[in-house]
């Protein structure tokens, strides 16, 4: 009876505790309810964030195709290699590290012992981590080692889908294409990102906007059959389609791999273009590298063709050429002394190639095709003028960049001061301009007076609504020059390669075909100063040409920087053995026909004394036949043989003029051309052996007086000479008599 009152007491504490506590119950329910928050968060929107769940639709990276719809670079998927180490994972982890890494080791590139230490590391704090990647030798695998994997059933190993860069071709114009990195951003998640080329300048272009599925779930995550979903699908990156051609890209390629592999030189760049639009068909470098691996990136960044600038040699003289055309100054038939020449009196001579000992006095024709730097130096300094020539440096763009779509353009380096930079800029020196300038400035010769600018994106396509969102049309950037001009400077410039005299000659002739172009052999600055470096392999051996030569299609430049030569070997030859066969094969697969060349065989040449030197040659050669001049004059006093004869196949034509007679270059002259101009000139010929001509006692471009001897020394005839003539030698002498009597 003691206890009950205190009984009765603690009863009614208990009692008001739980009442208070059912009226702060009922409170909160009830605020709740009215205002759908709790400790200032809105419960509905806690709910929605626990049930509701929401994946990234990755987009994807705009593809890269050549002209032609050959992919060049895409997007594929791949896989990344995991191992689940954390045994809370049972049944799904790796259970036995010995034999996981054996059976691994077969099908990735990493050694057994190093797949073992993964799949047996501790963190810092000796605890096992939940999961662990296996490096590069993990990544980006293919379907193929996937599924071989997975066919060992190997408890714990797992794979998560990526996406991976694909570059199908290997080294092919690496430069220009550029590659991609992964990269994590501040959100922590890994972006695709271009490092270099056009996968660098069209990132933005390329990259495509990630998309999202936004569902509602169960508490175990599973889709909520009547639940909200939301779909933002992912915007892909734009395809892109270049002017590249595979194909002479893939001719391109093979070409620079066996000079690089026989000559080992310190650098190579070439570039194939449509004469007609100024597309890039095909742009290569060495040493280059391989976008997937990255393999050779460190030897160079840049694109050679477009971010360096270098004295152009040789090739220069062919716009120079074109300049002295347009303004009426250059008479190929006009005699210089060649050798050397001062343009000042305290300056240093200009010299010739070969040691400045020239040819003699010699026609500036024979200056084009023998590349006399004097020849240019007259033409600059006598005939263009100063002032007039540097107007055309500007019209050919040799001063601005060309602005083609490739990032990390330079411009050129016109040194343009003092009378002797004005002319050695004439011949290719002291001035520095980029291959692309060179490039965009043929397309003026190659296209009628026309210079396009230069391109490589044809094309930007949106693949998701099928539609193009930029296309690139021909642009005529400037006309610096007539289509008369451009046809007379191809016309010379294909004796280059066609004349015994050209420095081009029995290297760029592609049979059937007329290539017209121009060789160059630039002096590269001493790196320490005071001059150029000297040595028979320290040049930039180059070459320009287009072709056919009429109605060109194709222009392409190649250039080699110090190749390993031996003293008996020139440096254009690397140059012709990437030029020769990327033109012909390039010129064979865009099936562009032939030149027509006659084919004589017992034919009578048209007649031509009584013309001027230069019409006798067109009227000629437009009629299929090789013309050979004597003399300095003007005019045709005399042809042998004449119109009242026939000639065979691959027979010269040998034209006297009225002034002073000068003796041509007859190495691999039958004997037959030998006796004409014997007789034309009332030498006194003497021979030795048979055949064709080896040697000569008079040197080519020296005069010729009445009564002198000439004494040849000939040879038996090789194959491509027996094609050429099946006469014997007693042949030759009785028709001979018959057509000089």
């Amino acid at each position: 009876m003691n206890k009950q009152p205190n009984i009765n007491f603690g009863a009614a504490i208990l009692f008001l505790i739980f009442s208070l506590l059912f009226f702060v119950l009922i409170f909160r329910f009830i605020s709740i309810q009215f205002t759908g928050e709790a400790a200032g968060h809105a419960l509905a929107a806690k709910a929605q964030q626990k049930y509701e769940r929401e994946k990234t639709i990755e987009a994807k990276r705009g593809t890269i195709y050549d002209r032609n719809g050959e992919v060049i670079a895409e997007d594929t998927v791949s896989y990344k290699l995991v191992a689940i180490l954390d045994k809370s994972m049972k049944p799904d982890y790796v259970k036995d590290p010995d034999k996981t890494a054996k059976a691994l080791s077969d099908v990735i590139d990493l050694k057994e012992s190093e797949i073992y230490r993964i799949l047996t590391k501790k963190t810092k704090k000796g605890k096992t981590p939940f999961q662990v990647e296996f490096g590069k030798a993990g990544r980006d695998l293919p379907l193929k080692a996937k599924l071989e994997i997975e066919e060992m059933k190997l408890p714990g190993i797992t794979f998560i889908t990526d996406s991976k860069r694909f570059y199908p071709n290997g080294i092919f114009a690496s430069h220009l294409i550029g590659y991609v990195e992964k990269k994590n951003n501040e959100t922590n998640k890994t972006d695709t990102i271009g490092m270099l080329g056009l996968e660098q300048s069209l990132n933005e272009i390329l990259t495509g906007k990630d998309g999202k599925f936004r569902y509602e779930s169960d508490i175990w995550g599973y889709l909520l059959p009547n639940g909200d979903q939301m779909i933002k699908p992912a915007q892909n990156g734009k395809d892109v389609y270049l002017t590249i051609d595979k194909k002479i890209q893939t001719f391109l390629e093979d070409s620079l791999n066996k000079v690089d592999e026989e000559y080992k030189p310190k650098k190579m760049v070439a570039v194939v273009a449509d004469a007609k639009t100024g597309d890039i068909l095909a742009m290569g470098q060495r040493p280059s590298f391989h976008p997937k691996t990255k393999e050779g990136i460190e030897e160079t960044w840049h694109n050679e063709v477009i971010e360096n600038s270098f004295e152009p040699g040789s090739t220069m003289k062919i716009f120079t050429l074109a300049a002295a055309i347009e303004e009426g100054v250059f008479n190929p038939n006009e005699g210089f002394k060649s050798g050397s020449y001062k343009v000042t009196e305290n300056s240093p001579a200009i010299r010739d190639h070969n040691q400045g000992r020239g040819w003699g006095s010699i026609t500036y024709l024979e200056g084009v095709q023998r590349s006399s730097n004097v020849a240019f130096a007259k033409i600059v300094k006598e005939k263009l003028g100063f002032e007039s020539y540097r107007e055309y440096l500007t019209k050919f763009g040799f001063e601005d960049p060309t602005g083609i779509d490739l990032p990390n353009e330079t411009g050129g380096n016109i040194a343009y001061e003092w009378p002797l930079e004005k002319v050695t800029t004439g011949f290719g020196q002291g001035t520095a301009i980029t291959p692309i300038q060179q490039i965009q400035a043929a397309t003026a010769i190659a296209n009628d007076g026309k210079m396009m600018q230069p391109h490589v994106i044809g094309r930007i396509v949106d693949s998701d609504k099928n539609e193009v969102v930029k296309e690139t049309k021909p642009e005529v950037k400037a006309e610096p020059i007539t289509a008369e001009t451009a046809k007379k400077t191809r016309d010379i410039l294909e004796t280059v390669v066609s004349s015994e005299n050209g420095t081009g000659y029995k290297r760029y002739n592609i049979e059937g075909y007329e290539v017209a172009g121009k060789t160059g052999t630039a002096q590269i600055p001493d790196p320490n100063g005071g001059g150029y470096q000297t040595g028979h392999e320290n040049f930039i051996f180059s070459f320009l040409g287009m072709a056919p030569k009429d109605n060109p299609e194709l222009i392409i430049y190649v250039a080699v920087q110090q190749p390993d030569l031996d003293l008996s070997t020139n440096g254009a030859e690397p140059v012709s053995k990437i030029f020769t066969p990327v033109m012909k094969s390039s010129l064979q697969y865009l099936n562009i026909e032939p030149s027509k060349k006659l084919k004589i065989n017992s034919e009578q040449a048209p007649e031509v004394e009584g013309l001027t030197a230069e019409e006798a040659k067109k009227e000629l050669e437009k009629s299929g036949f090789e013309a050979i001049v004597l003399g300095k004059g003007d005019k045709v006093e005399r042809q042998v043989p004449g119109n009242m004869y026939n000639l065979l196949e691959g027979e010269r034509v040998i034209l006297k003029t009225d002034g002073e007679l000068t003796i041509p270059d007859m190495n691999g002259w039958s004997l037959r051309d030998v006796m004409k101009v014997a007789k034309l000139a009332s030498l006194k010929l003497n021979t030795v052996g048979n055949g064709y001509v080896v040697k000569q006692n008079l040197k080519a471009g020296s005069s010729l007086k009445e009564g002198d001897y000439l004494i040849v020394e000939l040879e038996p005839p090789s194959q491509k000479y027996k094609d050429n003539d099946l006469n014997t030698e007693e042949d030759e002498q009785e028709e001979m008599e018959t057509v000089l009597d």
